[in-house]
């Protein structure tokens, strides 16, 4: 009796195959858990942008995230950090891709960077990681 696999459908890649590409994969983004591991053995070598909008960020933001929405990336905004500058990128979740948007702007203005995947969604409503928020007093 044979059984059809909707997960087997496309064979596994061999393993070398696979091993390149998920090593690939690590080279263009990385996970909160990751991020949140480097700020708190103050390995933080990597300057962490949210790339929502200024109202986004001022409600809520990663810790030592600075913002710089998506649109406004350019290099006369970026020309204060110095070449070998590694950015993390993160924007509201899985369904927005104002993250992407940056990495590739950011990327072809000659930086490295990579894409937290998860964005601020997972680092606030599912790891439950410290964050930013604009006091009460400061909205007045």
């Amino acid at each position: 009796m044979t059984t059809s696999s909707n997960v087997l459908a496309f064979a596994p890649a061999d393993t070398d195959s696979a091993n390149h590409f998920f090593s690939r994969k690590l080279a263009f983004e990385t996970d909160c858990s990751d991020v949140y591991a480097d700020i708190l053995a103050g390995n933080q070598a990597f300057v962490l942008l949210d790339v929502r909008s200024e109202q986004a960020f001022e409600k809520s933001h990663a810790i030592t995230a600075v913002s710089m929405p998506h649109a406004d990336i350019n290099g006369q905004c970026l020309s204060k950090y110095a070449d070998d500058t590694v950015f993390v990128v993160y924007c509201w979740g899985p369904g927005c891709n104002g993250a992407t948007k940056a990495a590739a702007k950011i990327s072809a203005l000659g930086y490295a960077v990579k894409e937290m995947i998860g964005g601020i969604h997972y680092w606030e409503d599912f790891e439950r990681y410290p964050v930013n928020r604009r006091s009460a007093q400061a909205q007045l």
